[in-house]
Formats: structure tokens, sequence, C-alpha cells
């Protein structure tokens, strides 16, 4: 009698777990009424902000750089930033969210640093240089971390898609931090500690 009992009680729970995991995703692996689904989603908001401000500051940047080399790169990255921007419009809709931006306050603050370091640094200098791509990698290594994290919790929601996509432009994040760090190895640094 104990065994039918537990046995039971073991089905029981296994129908109960069966009937959660089945309320809780939809046939595009949507967590419905999760806060953490919601959680996730208003970080997306917040990245897409970011992408959307930072397309718009890098050709001031590039317009500020003294040498070709570092405003070719920032000229690449404005490219980039306009495909990581479409890809988050992609994400959205895989996600049947309206792609909507919410304030990123972290970038706000970075680019107004950028702002700053063109203002405090003289044109034509490799100094204004060096201090644009310490700019530049303060918004890369923010980016990596937001994507890796976002990438991370689409996995665990079952968003394989999504784990994709944002994993390519986390990747793409990557890359850019490995050139500026490249550029400011190579010439700029030894050269701003020229002047």
């Amino acid at each position: 009698m104990a065994t039918t009992e537990k046995s039971k009680a073991t089905t029981t729970k296994s129908a109960a777990k069966t009937k959660t995991a089945a309320n809780t995703k939809s046939k595009t692996g949507k967590m419905e009424n999760s806060e953490f689904h919601e959680f996730f989603v208003d970080e997306l908001k917040d990245i897409y902000w970011a992408e959307k401000h930072l397309v718009k500051a890098l050709p001031k940047m590039k317009k500020a750089a003294t040498s070709p080399e570092l405003a070719a790169a920032f000229e690449k990255h404005t490219q980039e930033t306009q495909t990581h921007i479409e890809t988050l419009e992609q994400v959205f809709s895989l996600l049947e969210e309206k792609a909507a931006a919410k304030k990123c306050d972290a970038m706000a603050g970075l680019l107004e640093e950028a702002d700053g370091i063109i203002e405090d640094t003289d044109a034509g200098t490799m100094i204004r240089d060096a201090g644009l791509i310490l700019a530049a990698q303060k918004v890369e290594h923010y980016e990596i971390a937001t994507y890796g994290t976002l990438k991370v919790f689409a996995e665990n929601m079952g968003h394989t898609e999504v784990a994709e996509l944002l994993g390519q432009t986390l990747e793409n994040e990557k890359a850019t931090d490995v050139a500026l760090t490249e550029c400011a190895v190579s010439f700029v640094n030894e050269a701003a500690s020229q002047e």
C-alpha cells in the first residue's frame, strides 16, 4: 500500500511539473508571465538604446581621431554598430516584442566621457587618440558584459535562435576590442608618450 501511494505521489509531481513547463513556454520558447523574461526584454531595450546612441557618437569620434588607422576603425565600428541594431530588431521580432529603446544610463555616461576626452585633448595629437581608444574600449567592455549575459539568459530560457544572434554580436564586440588594443599597442600609446 505504501508503494502504491508513493507511486501516485511521484506521478502527481511529474504531471504538475509537465503542466507547469507547458504553461511557462509557448511554441516560440517565450516564457509567458515570467518576471525573468520581462527583465531580459527590459535589458534588451537598454542595449538597443545604447547601440542607437553609439552609432551617432562614432562619427564624431572618427572625426576627432588623429591617425587614419583609428579613424578607419571608428568607421568600421559604425557600420558594425548599425548591424548590431538590426540584429537586436531581429531579436525583438523573434521574441514577438516591439523593438523599443529604454535609456541606458551606462552608455550615456560612457559617451559623455568620450566627449570630455575630445574637449580635454588637443586636436591632431596622439594623446587624443590614446584617450579615444580608452573611451572606445570602455564602451566595448560594457557591451561585451551585456551581450555575454543576455546570451546566457536567452540560453536559459530556451531562446536558442536569440542566443545565437546575441553570441554573434558578442564575438564582434570582442574582435573590436582586440582591434582597438592592437591600434594602441602598435603605435598610438608610444607616440602619445613622446608628446
